[in-house]
């Protein structure tokens, strides 16, 4: 029996509609504000901005987009950042990554808000995800709960393991199934027998950067298996981490890709993004 294909194109559906209900039903106290601030002209940064701007528009969430040329200097980011983080229409505010070598991403990052930084990436943030206190999370992690939770995968008590281990990606998805109860393993480059590991895994999270990686050898029979990976092969097709043909022959359910994890990640941006309203009012 193949395994059961969680879709996080409906499910990321049901995330927003659920926003929009909220943005609507509190309309009367202000609309969540969402600034974005694009360095350069990536096109896949400007592609990502533009899905970005028409589902906070879906959602009634309002946006704002500041685009800097490629020669911007790192202080002319920074003086952009400081006006957002002192302005009230604004409630979160998000860096397309990458910048241009030549800003300090680190130091550009760190100068949100750490009550705007809808994105997750403020050490206060980080610090705040490790002791389990409320704050903002990376926007992919977060949507790897929330495909767990909405398809019915039982975390507690589950052997967890998370494979990559970035700041991004790795990291906050185990600490957040460690706070979830589950037993967690994190595993990277210098794991010994990493196969074996794998195959221990109720919950596999593929995070490495590495296309098909993950191949059906390695996946415990009825796992549920998220793909975090997005990679383009040769010949152009886009495939995750995991062989998702492969795999879906022995776990119980898994992501595809694309039409995975990724709708999430701007659905939970949404969240964060009406989460910070929530903050500013003392909830949360």
């Amino acid at each position: 029996m193949r395994a059961a294909r969680i879709d996080g194109k409906q499910i990321a559906q049901q995330v927003r509609d659920d926003i929009q209900r909220e943005v609507a039903a509190r309309s009367a106290k202000g609309v969540p504000g969402l600034a974005v601030v694009l360095v350069g002209d990536d096109p896949a940064s400007q592609i990502y901005v533009r899905n970005k701007r028409k589902m906070c528009e879906a959602v009634g969430i309002y946006s704002e987009e500041y685009r800097l040329p490629e020669t911007a200097k790192e202080s002319e980011v920074l003086e952009r950042i400081e006006a957002l983080n002192q302005n009230p229409k604004i409630h979160g505010i998000l860096v397309q990554l990458p910048l241009p070598k030549e800003i300090d991403s680190r130091r550009v990052l760190d100068a949100v808000s750490p009550d705007k930084d809808v994105d997750g990436f403020h050490y206060l943030n980080v610090g705040k995800l490790v002791a389990n206190r409320p704050g903002f999370v990376s926007c992919t992690p977060l949507g790897v709960i929330e495909l767990l939770d909405r398809s019915k995968i039982e975390i507690s008590g589950a052997n967890a393991v998370v494979v990559g281990r970035s700041d991004i990606v790795g990291k906050p998805t185990a600490l957040l199934l460690l706070h979830r109860n589950a037993t967690v393993t994190i595993c990277h480059s210098r794991t010994r027998d990493l196969a074996a590991v794998c195959r221990e895994a109720d919950i596999l999270i593929a995070a490495i950067g590495k296309p098909q990686f993950i191949t059906k050898d390695m996946v415990k029979p009825g796992a549920a298996v998220i793909d975090v990976g997005i990679n383009r092969l040769p010949d152009g097709r886009l495939v995750g981490d995991v062989d998702f043909e492969g795999v879906s022959e022995v776990a119980g359910a898994i992501t595809p890709v694309p039409g995975g994890v990724g709708p999430m990640t701007i659905a939970m941006l949404l969240l964060n993004t009406l989460q910070s309203v929530k903050y500013s009012e003392g909830q949360g």
